[in-house]
């Protein structure tokens, strides 16, 4: 899978889904978007369903994720942590694939 998850991150992905209620069978989604002021920025959605034919799906420390195939040629080598301090809190991407990124560090280039 080209997305690894945090134990810590899987927890607050748990979290964050039953503080929206959602079923036990929802997924998480991770994609690569065009924006941003470098050109690409990451998403993380919950969803339904996945399309078995185009999503790479896992399931990593209880929850399933899923990554387009497209996106996960930008993802590969990725890991998805969430960081909780007093500087910020939220979830973060170390991806080796990214050369550059803008200070806000939500965007970025391969």
């Amino acid at each position: 899978m080209s997305v690894m998850l945090t134990e810590k991150a899987a927890e607050e992905v748990k979290r964050a889904m039953s503080s929206f209620d959602c079923e036990p069978d929802t997924l998480l989604r991770v994609s690569v978007l065009g924006g941003g002021c470098s050109g690409f920025e990451y998403g993380l959605n919950f969803v339904k369903e996945s399309d078995e034919g185009a999503d790479l799906k896992t399931v990593q420390h209880g929850v399933t994720v899923v990554v387009d195939r497209k996106s996960a040629m930008l993802l590969e080598g990725t890991t998805l942590d969430f960081h909780e301090g007093l500087d910020k809190r939220g979830f973060t991407f170390e991806n080796p694939n990214v050369v550059r990124s803008c200070g806000c560090g939500k965007s970025f280039q391969v």
